[in-house]
């Protein structure tokens, strides 16, 4: 469904995905969503876990919170959440939304995302509720078959590396590591889905040397997807 974009979008969309991300220094982008006081502290593992906001149906509680991220060694110290599905998929994907990949077809969206103490850690991740089972997985297809399309690129650009696949209680889904052009590990995306909901959730950065960080994450956002 999706042409494997030009390298120089990819990099051109990450630089203003993390532009925009260090512009705002965390603030919120959707009106009445707001950081509880837990998340402004979130340097403290042993603190539970802590919702960016409750609501019904898909909402922000349904997306990686700030204690999912400290046995993967990422520090958070902000969030930016929107809940319209216009924030861009993956590096991969461009300037492709959730909203364009449903055609704004879905029950509801949810973004966000975090920026971590680390010089050149983000994380963005885009869920949506499909109504039914099959119109998720249909959906979850596309985003691996979009993912894939960037796991061959010329030397020396980045690309994702060989899929795995993840099952949890909760859902299903499939990391894959993500290599700089020095063929070094640097984060990762995974593709997410929870009978319904469906998303994906891209890293980028390296917050170890073990690239199996992605299958954690993937796992904790898989959990915090279902309903």
């Amino acid at each position: 469904m999706f042409d494997n974009q030009a390298i120089g979008k990819k990099f051109s969309r990450r630089g203003r995905t993390a532009a925009v991300a260090a512009s705002i220094g965390g603030a919120l982008l959707a009106v009445g969503i707001g950081i509880t006081p837990a998340v402004a502290h979130a340097s403290s593992p042993s603190r539970p876990a802590t919702a960016l906001t409750a609501a019904p149906g898909l909402g922000s509680d349904n997306l990686i919170q700030s204690d999912d991220f400290f046995q993967q060694g990422l520090i958070p110290v902000g969030a930016t959440v929107d809940l319209t599905g216009k924030q861009a998929l993956s590096a991969c994907s461009g300037e492709t939304t959730m909203r364009a990949l449903t055609k704004g077809s879905a029950g509801a969206y949810a973004d966000v995302t975090w920026t971590f103490d680390t010089s050149g850690s983000l994380l963005t991740e885009a869920v949506a509720d499909g109504s039914t089972d099959a119109s998720a997985v249909s959906y979850e297809n596309q985003l691996n078959k979009m993912v894939r399309g960037c796991q061959n690129e010329p030397s020396g650009h980045w690309y994702y590396g060989q899929g795995h696949a993840i099952t949890v209680p909760a859902g299903e889904g499939n990391w894959y590591p993500a290599f700089n052009g020095d063929g070094k590990v640097s984060g990762g995306v995974a593709v997410i889905r929870s009978g319904h909901r469906f998303g994906i959730v891209e890293l980028t950065g390296q917050p170890s040397d073990d690239p199996a960080y992605m299958k954690g994450m993937a796992a904790a956002a898989i959990n915090r997807l279902t309903d």
